[in-house]
């Protein structure tokens, strides 16, 4: 059974590769849309917790906004051997920076604890360190008990692993700018990647 943060997660890196998807859809030269797969077909949307979760879906979407990435860029297999990785550096960066720390539950008007939407026993540990102090800080704000300075520390803590997470995008960033040609770079302007 998927644990309910893998779920949200899941969904999350759907919602961010979301925009993307939609820009490289909205080109001119882009392909066509790949259509659904049927309910029952491999990577068919299923419930959570059910066999073959999310996973196949994301991985078929993956694929798809991967092979539109490439051919957007008019990228050879050799070039694309060099580019893939960076880039898909530069979305995880792009998305931990994003969404990292972020709780979920309270943006949906849910609680932390018990209920629908609170984590349950079987939540996974936070992963990144943007995840660890964001989920720290929500501990504190949880706690109606705590004191000021407890919270202004737990903040601080969290606006300095978001501005690690900042500089290592741009570091990502500029490692993808000095493999691409010009054309290639703009077209990644244009779809959200860089800036």
């Amino acid at each position: 059974m998927l644990r309910r943060s893998a779920v949200v997660l899941a969904v999350l890196a759907v919602v961010v590769t979301a925009g993307l998807w939609v820009r490289l859809a909205m080109s001119e030269d882009a392909p066509a849309p790949m259509a659904a797969p049927a309910p029952g077909e491999p990577g068919a949307a299923t419930a959570p917790g059910a066999p073959g979760g999310p996973g196949p879906v994301l991985d078929r979407f993956r694929q798809a906004l991967t092979d539109r990435l490439k051919e957007s860029l008019g990228a050879t297999d050799e070039e694309w051997k060099v580019l893939q990785p960076r880039i898909e550096k530069v979305m995880t960066l792009t998305m931990q920076s994003r969404i990292g720390g972020l709780n979920i539950g309270a943006l949906m008007g849910r609680g932390r604890r018990g209920g629908p939407g609170g984590p349950g026993p079987n939540t996974t540990a936070p992963q990144t360190e943007i995840d660890k102090t964001g989920a720290a800080l929500q501990k504190l704000l949880d706690n109606k008990d705590a004191k000021s300075e407890e919270i202004k520390a737990a903040l601080a803590a969290l606006r300095e692993a978001r501005a690690k997470a900042g500089d290592e995008l741009e570091k990502a960033r500029k490692s993808l700018r000095e493999v691409l040609t010009l054309r290639q770079e703009a077209q990644l302007v244009m779809m959200g990647l860089l800036d």
